[in-house]
């Protein structure tokens, strides 16, 4: 074989790219995400549009490990579910799902209070008995709705949970569901706030390696962010977990954040363009039941170009460039030898 022939392969071969160009940013993906049935407006699977060319996830929101009384109080782990049941049930899980290949539903734990009445604040007596009871329930809930995945969207701490006891209940969790094949990914959720952060960081730091995607809050930042304030959170998130996917968001009766209205698609343009936008994530359903879903069929359009238009090299892209100098050695090695 002529030699440069031979080393233009070498260069050019995908095993070899995927070698130089490892923990580069984000990729574009088309995964949509909308938490469904917290807000008991009776909206169901059927009532949001699905684009056949994204991958949709629906999250039930909420399951918690709360008593159901006038004056709830935690089950130390043992969850039932706080979402319109009767909106959202098992048979409805089923038949969105076999109507509509692309669509996975999960659940999420915790949200901010208990049917609007107390914080829904993570309250474990201890890791052993939290965990042994968190498994049980929610692997009966999850194969009875026969769902796919879980949301942690704890907001809420005791003084006595500390980081490391949220860290291993949560870690320890989503390892042992997933060893056991009762879910096929997770997600965690939550906003720019301290002691909030301190809580997912140390548990991204322990356990990143079990948790699939992101879903952190944008539209938690003041009303009236800017395009170019939103993708500097953006970025500042993305750097707080290294690796991860980080899904951006909006709420959808726009009463904060970088807004559909005010420039929200253009941000995720940009950085579709970069190669940056592993997907998107919508709180809730339950509000846009009222609009008529536009900014989701929007939303869902933009993320459907990604398997169609190749996106421009990243930032990390060409960061790792830099890094090839060591290959040329090798390659006139190869060529030498042929």
């Amino acid at each position: 074989m002529d030699s440069s022939k031979l080393l233009s392969s070498f260069l050019l071969s995908q095993p070899l790219l995927a070698l130089l160009l490892p923990m580069t940013a984000a990729q574009n993906s088309n995964l949509f995400r909308e938490y469904i049935g917290a807000q008991g407006r009776a909206v169901k699977f059927t009532d949001v549009p699905i684009n056949p060319d994204v991958d949709f996830h629906f999250i039930l929101a909420f399951a918690i490990d709360y008593t159901t009384s006038t004056s709830p109080s935690p089950t130390n782990g043992r969850f039932h579910s706080l979402w319109d049941t009767a909106s959202l049930t098992p048979s409805d899980v089923a038949s969105i799902k076999q109507n509509h290949g692309n669509v996975k539903v999960a659940l999420s734990l915790g949200g901010y209070s208990v049917a609007g009445t107390i914080p829904a604040t993570f309250h474990p007596s201890s890791v052993d008995s939290w965990l042994r009871n968190a498994v049980s329930s929610l692997t009966s809930l999850i194969e009875q709705y026969n769902l796919d995945g879980i949301d942690i969207n704890y907001e809420n701490f005791i003084i006595d949970a500390n980081q490391h006891m949220f860290t291993e209940c949560i870690g320890q969790l989503l390892t042992t569901l997933k060893r056991n094949g009762v879910i096929k990914f997770a997600s965690i959720a939550l906003y720019d706030d301290e002691p909030l952060q301190s809580y997912y960081k140390a548990l991204w730091n322990n356990y990143s390696h079990v948790i699939d995607y992101v879903n952190f809050e944008f539209y938690a930042y003041p009303a009236g962010t800017t395009v170019s304030q939103f993708l500097g959170y953006y970025e500042s998130q993305r750097s707080n977990y290294k690796g991860g996917k980080v899904l951006t968001s909006f709420v959808s009766d726009e009463s904060k954040g970088l807004t559909p209205a005010n420039g929200f698609f253009d941000a995720c343009r940009i950085l579709q363009k970069q190669g940056e936008l592993p997907g998107i994530f919508v709180w809730s359903a339950d509000n846009s039941k009222s609009n008529g879903f536009q900014y989701e069929k929007q939303a869902q359009e933009m993320l459907a170009m990604s398997a169609e238009t190749p996106s421009q090299p990243s930032h990390g892209y060409w960061n790792a460039m830099k890094n090839w100098w060591p290959i040329w050695p090798l390659a006139a090695v190869v060529a030498a030898v042929v």
